[in-house]
């Protein structure tokens, strides 16, 4: 494929897979706040310790093997069909472990009731299973439309059935059962919509030739995956579930926004970066290009939602949820510069490197243990914005090893985004300082505010004449 071609796919998938993400996580987004509605804080703490578990145990299912599908230049249907039954085989023996353990959680945390979620919620390990192939297989072809549709009918069947659920009085359970509904749902839809069907095929030899690519993903994974769920296992330990409740659903505004564009980046630019692993000098410049273009797009929506998060969050969720303000504060810090994250780290594993991805999951969490022992001493508040300082420090962790890899140095990524954070902050302090003077209810302010940033933004991006901007309006153009 000319790198033309190669560029069209990846706008094309880009589209797609952000399309998919920004749609799904949007009507979940809603589903959520309308559950906001009809359950407390403490509920949802709740089934927030639970899926803890359920996402560590998820990843050893998952991760690993699913990265090398992509990676590997020459999957074919053997290897998928033999990473399908290795992982099903995994994710009974996961289940078999959290529903031996399901009492013990309960006990630690002194609610029963946990452990009985433990062992329905844990089922989801298996379509979770199922679900990884497939979306290896629609990366590895950089086919996201049927992804896009069948994420999509999983929202919108979970979200009726949970707020249902929760109206009617289940309480906790319509979590559970929005989770249980939502992964079947994807994993049906994706046959529908995904040509991929298992085999009767398996070769150990391909699952032992992958494990020594994807193990160190998937050690790398997990160490991550753990780390950034202990503070959710510590709060609801130390403090409560309504705290836990609280960080929660402060989280989850800023990671609406960052998860949505870095999913999109890591699944179509680690197929598109390794089908080029060989030219180092275009995978430096696609890497760039992704930083700027990312980061353009994604902090003036972090910055902005600092400044409404008070407004925001009374508009949506009513008042008794403004404790989480401080939180979503924090950690839209915190996600600030995720998408550099991402980039970095997909650039690393196209090129084969997944030792060096190894090494910097271990630095980076030996950084977060030793912000983690310190703030543990003090307040919740304190806790998570330590936690977004060695955040931020990581962003020069996980940058530093592209500059033998690639040429790209820490550096140059900071002079490629700096337009970007500083239009993003002067923005955040204009809309910060209009919710002070503009009458009205807080729907009113709201959209006001959020009009105003968005002005502000793209007009300073046009008086400057900002590259990521100019790039933007090109490829529209264009298109």
């Amino acid at each position: 494929m000319t790198d033309a071609g190669m560029k069209s796919k990846i706008i094309k998938g880009l589209f797609w897979k952000i399309l998919e993400n920004g749609g799904s996580q949007g009507l979940q987004f809603v589903v959520a706040v309308i559950l906001a509605r009809l359950l407390s804080p403490a509920e949802y703490g709740q089934v927030g310790i639970i899926m803890i578990f359920i996402i560590i145990a998820n990843v050893i299912v998952q991760n690993g093997f699913s990265v090398a599908l992509v990676q590997k230049k020459d999957s074919d249907e053997t290897d998928f069909s033999s990473v399908f039954y290795f992982s099903l085989a995994a994710a009974a023996v996961m289940y078999a472990l959290l529903y031996l353990a399901a009492p013990a959680i309960g006990r630690f945390y002194g609610n029963p009731l946990l452990g009985r979620i433990v062992r329905i919620l844990g089922l989801v390990l298996f379509p979770g299973a199922v679900i990884s192939i497939q979306t290896a297989y629609v990366s590895r072809r950089m086919e996201f439309r049927g992804l896009f549709l069948a994420t999509m009918s999983a929202a919108a069947v979970s979200g009726a059935v949970s707020i249902t659920m929760a109206y009617t009085g289940y309480g906790v359970w319509a979590m559970v059962g929005q989770q249980m509904v939502y992964y079947v749902t994807l994993m049906v839809s994706l046959f529908f919509h995904v040509s991929w069907r298992p085999r009767r095929l398996f070769s150990l030899s391909r699952i032992r030739q992958m494990l020594s690519f994807g193990w160190k993903l998937l050690t790398a994974s997990l160490i991550d995956t753990v780390f950034t769920n202990l503070y959710g296992l510590i709060m609801g330990k130390i403090y409560n579930d309504a705290m836990l409740g609280a960080y929660n659903r402060g989280d989850q505004f800023p990671k609406l926004i960052v998860t949505n564009l870095s999913a999109a980046i890591q699944a179509v630019l680690l197929p598109a970066f390794s089908s080029r692993q060989e030219d180092r000098g275009l995978v430096k410049s696609m890497t760039s290009r992704a930083i700027r273009t990312s980061s353009f797009l994604v902090l003036p929506m972090l910055f902005g939602l600092i400044a409404v998060a008070n407004t925001l969050v009374l508009a949506l969720l009513g008042e008794k949820w403004l404790v989480c303000v401080p939180y979503l504060r924090i950690m839209c810090v915190a996600y600030a510069f995720y998408p550099i994250h991402i980039t970095n780290l997909q650039a690393i594993n196209a090129v084969g490197r997944s030792d060096i991805f190894l090494r910097l999951e271990i630095i980076k969490k030996a950084l977060g243990i030793a912000g983690l022992v310190i703030g543990i001493r003090y307040s919740p508040v304190v806790l998570v914005s330590i936690k977004a300082a060695v955040d931020f420090l990581c962003v020069f962790v996980n940058a530093w090893p592209n500059k033998k890899l690639l040429g790209y140095s820490v550096g140059s990524q900071l002079r490629d985004i700096a337009p970007s954070v500083l239009l993003s902050a002067v923005m955040c302090l204009c809309v910060y300082e209009l919710q002070f003077v503009l009458p009205g209810g807080v729907w009113l302010k709201l959209g006001i505010q959020i009009l105003a940033g968005v002005i502000i933004y793209m007009g300073l991006a046009w008086v400057f004449r900002v590259e990521s901007f100019r790039y933007l309006i090109g490829t529209v153009k264009n298109r």
